[in-house]
């Protein structure tokens, strides 16, 4: 058992499928709770994943409750830009399941209200009301690998490796 993300009712298919692509990239489950404001055959949620959907470990999950019964709450780590607490200091592990709400609504308040311990976001200006959903889960989903020292690259371990700098 890995790293997984959660999407709760994602609404556009390509932050869908782009969030897919990165998972495969990471061999990150992926669990998309319902309903979805699309179809799993819609061609711009094919293509923004593309040929990379076969390499994805997805889970389809027709509500919240389906979902909660399915993944145990103590792995549930919850994002959301009204939470308070940075995502830097989430206590992730090996096979924390890294949630996130929806395009337009966000994290539903019902969550935010019963894991505000589990709760965390990414500072951004106060000018910016929110990230793009793919965007925050790539942002999350990499320090969540680098923190617990998944290898993603046999050759590379991101954990030690210095950063460049361009003179």
């Amino acid at each position: 058992m890995g790293l997984s993300v959660a999407l709760i009712e994602p609404q556009i298919p390509p932050n869908t499928g782009n969030i897919a692509r990165l998972c495969a990239a990471t061999e990150t489950t992926l669990h998309l709770v319902g309903p979805l404001g699309f179809s799993l055959e819609d061609n711009a949620l094919k293509r923004a994943g593309l040929d990379y959907w076969e390499h994805v470990d997805l889970w389809i999950h027709p509500f919240w409750r389906v979902f909660r019964d399915a993944v145990s709450t103590d792995r549930c780590l919850y994002f959301s830009a009204r939470a308070e607490r940075s995502y830097l200091d989430a206590p992730f592990t090996g096979n924390s399941v890294l949630v996130f709400g929806n395009e337009t609504e966000g994290m539903p308040q019902r969550i935010r209200d019963k894991h505000p311990e589990r709760l965390f976001r990414i500072a951004m200006r106060d000018a910016v009301r929110s990230l793009n959903l793919s965007t925050a889960v790539g942002i999350v989903l990499y320090e969540a690998v680098r923190q617990t020292g998944l290898e993603l690259d046999p050759g590379h371990d991101i954990t030690t490796q210095p950063l460049r700098t361009h003179s």
